[in-house]
């Protein structure tokens, strides 16, 4: 995994032995089964995570009872090559549903073989959260940040 985190970006980078198209689904479709179950809202681990693929459409934790939980809202999605969603959680982790106070996470997949993925992930646009901007980038930049996201997503994707 290659990491770069400056005062405005965090960048990961990793690839997978997987096709672009299969990689993308597993991201995407399949986000449950890697996310790590530490970093999900309402206390629980939750039963599913839906993405609604449409610009605008929402991302969030369905929980067993039923009760859902709101993170993000997509901005493209764009199988099998981009997805890009506004991610609204706040200083405090908790959902801001104002599309201003939002940061930016764009994923792109890139066919390096037939059967092998590079997944470009940047995280930028912190100072929307504006007082919170830094406390988050430096959170999302940490070894329990997208480190430890994409580190899950490797591995879940290299052993399928």
């Amino acid at each position: 995994m290659t990491n770069n985190v400056s005062e405005a970006v965090v960048q990961r980078t990793v690839s997978v032995n997987l096709p672009v198209e299969r990689a993308f689904a597993l991201f995407t479709d399949g986000m449950a089964t890697w996310w790590p179950e530490s970093h999900h809202l309402g206390g629980e681990v939750p039963k599913e995570m839906v993405i609604e693929r449409h610009s605008g459409g929402r991302i969030f934790d369905r929980n067993a009872d039923g009760s859902e939980h709101d993170w993000a809202r997509v901005i493209a999605f764009e199988p099998p090559t981009r997805f890009v969603f506004g991610w609204h959680l706040n200083g405090d982790w908790a959902f801001d549903p104002g599309p201003d106070h939002a940061s930016t996470v764009e994923i792109r997949f890139v066919a390096e073989s037939p059967g092998r993925t590079r997944v470009e992930l940047e995280h930028r646009d912190f100072d929307r959260h504006g007082a919170a901007g830094d406390a988050i980038r430096q959170a999302i930049g940490s070894p329990e940040g997208w480190v430890l996201g994409l580190t899950a997503f490797e591995r879940t994707a290299n052993a399928t």
